[in-house]
């Protein structure tokens, strides 16, 4: 599979797999949204790897100021990744309201979105090599 295919497809594997863990989430359908969690961080490895691949395609550096931006926010992202699973293990022991694991996963999710924005706009303003 070709790196663009790859990620593209993977992409939409996760970001579809997100709409699911919130769906799931918001239903309090536990099991469900735990293993459907699960098939999310597999897809945003995925994504992650493909990312790599067609990054190495592509001179990033052409692409000028927008790649240190998409690359602060792609490693942020991934670290963001750690605030819901901690929320939701703190929401399964009661420590944490569902509404807080919510809200963590929401901005979460919106930092996903800013990478995959930052990313296309970083290959599209790129020279392919």
């Amino acid at each position: 599979m070709s790196a663009t295919l790859g990620f593209l497809v993977s992409l939409a594997i996760t970001l579809a797999l997100l709409t699911a863990d919130v769906i799931t989430g918001r239903k309090a359908l536990r099991r469900k949204h735990l293993t459907l969690v699960a098939c999310t961080f597999v897809g945003l490895w995925l994504t992650i790897y493909y990312a790599e691949q067609l990054g190495k395609e592509y001179d990033l550096e052409s692409a000028g100021s927008i790649y240190p931006v998409h690359i602060a926010f792609a490693k942020l992202t991934v670290l963001a990744y750690l605030l819901p699973v901690i929320t939701g293990i703190m929401t399964i022991r009661g420590r944490c309201k569902r509404t807080t694991h919510g809200g963590v996963a929401g901005a979460v999710i919106l930092l996903t979105l800013i990478t995959a924005v930052t990313g296309t706009w970083m290959i599209l303003a790129s020279n392919p090599i």
